[in-house]
């Protein structure tokens, strides 16, 4: 599995239901947000607000909170003005570590992104120093206890999916960038069990750490992933099983 999926897997077994469920929102609810700030309201005609919108009613975000963060996009309704900064380093062991934010403070996000670097031996780097390791992918995930492997396959690539893998319960769809809405909603048409869905940077390559610097990188990679202000978090690590669940059971 490459770091993406790992880290994904982890996030879902690592925190309390509800209390991600909130979080999960909140981002959500900003992405929408910022989706509509930049290309309009109108779903049909704005491919990046129609993607946010079908992920949120993936986790069954309620519809009010759709729309309101569409009208606080379009400028409808008052709310904070949120705008993307996305921040590029090193963690432990050399691996790239790409943080991508929605944030209405662009002084305390860069200083909490800067703080979270250095206290767990990394170095934030310059704008395109890791970035051009990655791609932008669609990960869409399934739950494996409703429905098979096959049958899941079949319906994935027929949408037009590109690769599809079964890891610890969860099946993932992985998509095109282009492609990921229009699969998305093929699959949530077809009564697939989304569990959820999200835009991913997906690394061309994978460094191999362990030991002491396995452990750190993934304290760091958590410790961004906790920053309200964070929406994504990326890294081109890989990390045996047995290594990542004795780690994860530590943090």
């Amino acid at each position: 599995m490459s770091g993406h999926s790992k880290w994904s897997t982890i996030k879902r077994k690592k925190g309390a239901k509800d209390a991600a469920r909130s979080k999960v929102w909140s981002r959500l609810a900003r992405e929408i947000i910022v989706a509509a700030k930049m290309g309009g309201g109108d779903q049909e005609s704005n491919a990046r607000l129609r993607s946010a919108v079908l992920a949120a009613r993936a986790t069954n975000m309620p519809n009010a909170n759709i729309e309101r963060a569409i009208k606080r996009g379009t400028g409808e309704i008052e709310g904070a003005t949120y705008e993307e900064l996305t921040f590029e380093g090193y963690g432990p062991g050399g691996v790239a570590v790409l943080v991508e934010t929605q944030t209405d403070n662009r002084n305390r996000t860069t200083s909490e992104v800067r703080h979270a670097f250095a206290k767990f031996n990394g170095n934030l780097g310059t704008n395109g120093c890791v970035s051009y390791l990655f791609e932008t992918k669609g990960s869409i995930s399934l739950d494996a206890a409703r429905i098979d492997l096959e049958s899941a396959m079949e319906a994935a690539i027929e949408a037009g999916a590109e690769d599809v893998e079964a890891d610890n319960g969860v099946i993932i769809v992985t998509t095109a960038f282009t492609d990921f809405a229009s699969v998305l909603q093929a699959l949530q048409d077809a009564g697939m069990p989304v569990l959820e869905s999200e835009i991913v940077q997906e690394p061309a390559t994978q460094v191999a750490v362990e030991g002491k610097d396995a452990e750190t990188l993934m304290k760091l990679i958590t410790a961004m992933d906790d920053l309200d202000d964070v929406s994504r978090v990326s890294a081109n690590f890989e990390i045996d099983d047995e290594t990542m669940t004795s780690i994860m059971e530590k943090i």
